[in-house]
């Protein structure tokens, strides 16, 4: 039998999970998307990596809660993980809209999926849904807009959408705007973080033969969420962030993805049931 848990990860720096830095003139450090709506995900086996790295060395046995990795020469060295990870897709992307407040954005597939995760009740919102206290230019009888860089978008529906604000969170519900499936990856793309790096020679401040890269993060801000679940054990509790076997903290600031060094992947990870 499986308990089944989630966690809620908010990103408190540029998030980059996916391509690694290559050398090659032009790379596009590209980050993973899901593959229906085309918007940034963190794979499970990212998130069981860090888990793991995070407990190694502590008071947890890794092996035990992760599964003991192959060894060369040992047959069946390997075993079973206790807590398996499915992928963390998005639940709120900030997005700019000049002259305006930061909106956080998303789409009914999205929040279908984090209502499956966290088993809210709450009614899935229409596309073009908001609340009544979003800042927007008022346009006489055509309602409220809002103007994206790649134009304007029209709200269709005021509704309360504070149920849709995860737990452990500080989302102001008045900044959400739910839109509709079919945009919400062109909008994704829009605001993303996306950096342009050289690599420069060891004894000077000059380019290394026309290194160039390009890399492109999820914006600080970001919400995310990923299902759990934990096959029941005799060796008390899993605690990921410490605990005394019995009671586990709930949430703690871990790293993930890559270019760590340079200020990316710091997260905030709150664990719910």
């Amino acid at each position: 039998m499986y308990k089944r848990e989630y966690g809620i990860l908010r990103t408190l720096a540029p998030l980059h999970v996916g391509a690694s830095a290559g050398e090659e003139t032009g790379n596009l450090n590209l980050i993973f998307r899901d593959q229906f709506t085309q918007t940034g995900i963190i794979p499970g086996s990212s998130l069981r990596g860090r888990f793991r790295a995070d407990m190694r060395g502590g008071e947890g046995d890794e092996n035990y809660w992760y599964g003991h990795h192959a060894e060369k020469g040992k047959e069946d060295a390997t075993t079973e993980a206790l807590v398996k990870f499915e992928y963390a897709s998005l639940v709120w992307l900030p997005v700019f809209c000049p002259g305006q407040p930061i909106v956080w954005v998303s789409c009914p597939v999205l929040l279908k999926r984090y209502q499956q995760i966290t088993g809210i009740t709450a009614t899935l919102p229409k596309p073009y849904s908001a609340s009544s206290g979003l800042p927007g230019k008022q346009t006489g009888d055509q309602g409220k807009v809002l103007f994206f860089n790649l134009g304007f978008i029209k709200v269709k529906h005021q509704v309360d959408l504070k149920s849709w604000v995860p737990s452990g969170v500080d989302l102001d519900p008045h900044l959400l705007l739910v839109v509709d499936d079919a945009d919400i990856s062109t909008i994704h793309d829009m605001s993303l973080y996306r950096q342009s790096r050289v690599k420069l020679k060891d004894d000077s401040k000059q380019v290394d033969g026309g290194a160039f890269f390009n890399v492109e993060a999820l914006p600080e801000g970001s919400v995310l969420v990923f299902p759990v679940a934990i096959k029941e054990s005799s060796q008390g509790t899993w605690s990921p962030f410490g605990g005394n076997g019995t009671q586990r903290k709930q949430t703690s600031e871990l790293y993930f993805g890559g270019l760590e060094s340079i200020g990316f992947g710091r997260c905030q990870v709150v664990l719910g049931e």
